[in-house]
């Protein structure tokens, strides 16, 4: 356990947890009665405070508007079949965060203001988390410059804050994915491994153009040749071939790492699979769709969890699975959320009591 944090608590008068249908809980509509907030000036961070959920009043010149200074993350916190409160790997998400902050310019945030500051405003709300199987809390930390000038350089100032949102499944049904050869999301040397604001802002003209066209997301490829598997909008990317699991690696700098990616390795080898990081080349995909290898494609995420893909479009291959004769993706699933809903021990230390 970290050391205690002085964080000034305001306390909402009245909570709206009994107003919230928690059979019903479309991702990031409700938010709990608290949240987080500190401000970064003059080269350190000020006094955190939990108050209760509200506006902010900004200035129509707040440099994060203009300029794009905006991070974010995605963490999710569950309840054991005791009712007990934990929060899923939030280290590695705070290391995460940190490695977007320095890639964009921003101060990093302390690890006791992360972790700490997370973990008291998780029990402030608490109730707010679903005992329900696929259903969870998650937690929106994010920092946005706050310099209210117009200026292209990197902000003085900066608002590190937390938000909690009761949801439930990301993607509900099996998906059906388009392989995206036209728009980019990243190339080398630039911030796609960052979780900022402006990747996703940049993905959603092609992710709009795929749904027009009946598909849930779109599949990314290499800027250069528009051949090589980066990963799903929301999601990095698995493909079971043969005997083996692959999924693109992370060294071009161009898809995120990400936690629920890296916990799913770390699942599957624990069983047995053998599982490849490298570079993912579609026409392969395809010829082993072809002769019959492609067994699964799965992707994984804070939000997505663990998510099957049903089909894969490229150029005219239409490549159609049948998720219901699945055993690895599901296998992945269910023993993440044993883990995390504590039916599973936890051998790893990944859950992070509140």
């Amino acid at each position: 356990m970290i050391a205690a944090l002085d964080i000034q608590v305001t306390k909402s008068g009245k909570t709206r947890v009994h107003e919230i249908d928690f059979d019903n809980l479309p991702f990031g509509k409700y938010f709990t009665d608290h949240m987080l907030e500190v401000d970064y000036a003059n080269g350190e961070w000020g006094q955190a405070r939990i108050r209760p959920y509200q506006p902010l009043e900004l200035s129509p010149a707040l440099s994060a508007l203009h300029y794009g200074q905006s991070i974010f993350e995605g963490i999710k916190a569950y309840k054991d079949r005791d009712g007990k409160p934990f929060i899923f790997r939030p280290y590695d998400n705070y290391r995460r965060f940190n490695i977007s902050a320095e890639r964009m310019m921003m101060p990093a945030v302390p690890e006791d203001l992360f972790i700490e500051g997370m973990r008291r405003l998780i029990d402030v709300d608490r109730d707010w988390i679903p005992m329900k199987n696929d259903f969870s809390l998650y937690i929106r930390p994010f920092m946005f410059a706050t310099d209210d000038a117009i200026g292209v350089k990197p902000s003085d100032t900066y608002k590190f804050m937390i938000l909690l949102s009761p949801t439930g499944p990301y993607y509900s049904a099996p998906m059906r994915i388009y392989v995206e050869e036209k728009y980019t999301r990243a190339a080398r040397g630039g911030f796609g491994f960052a979780k900022a604001a402006g990747n996703y802002g940049g993905s959603m003209l092609a992710t709009a153009v795929a749904r027009q066209r009946g598909f849930d997301q779109v599949l990314w490829t290499d800027a250069f040749e528009h051949k090589y598997v980066q990963e799903i909008g929301t999601m990095n990317v698995f493909f079971m071939i043969g005997d083996k699991v692959l999924t693109p690696d992370l060294e071009q700098g161009t898809i995120l790492e990400g936690v629920t990616r890296d916990s799913a390795i770390e699942v599957l080898r624990d069983e047995g699979y053998t599982v490849e990081e490298g570079p993912i080349n579609i026409d392969d995909v395809v010829r082993a769709w072809q002769a019959g290898e492609l067994k699964e494609m799965f992707g994984t995420g804070t939000a997505a969890t663990i998510s099957m893909i049903k089909e894969l479009v490229y150029e005219d291959y239409t490549m159609k699975l049948d998720t219901d004769k699945w055993v690895v993706a599901p296998m992945v699933k269910r023993v993440l959320t044993d883990i995390r809903e504590g039916r599973r021990a936890d051998t790893r230390g990944w859950m992070f009591a509140v």
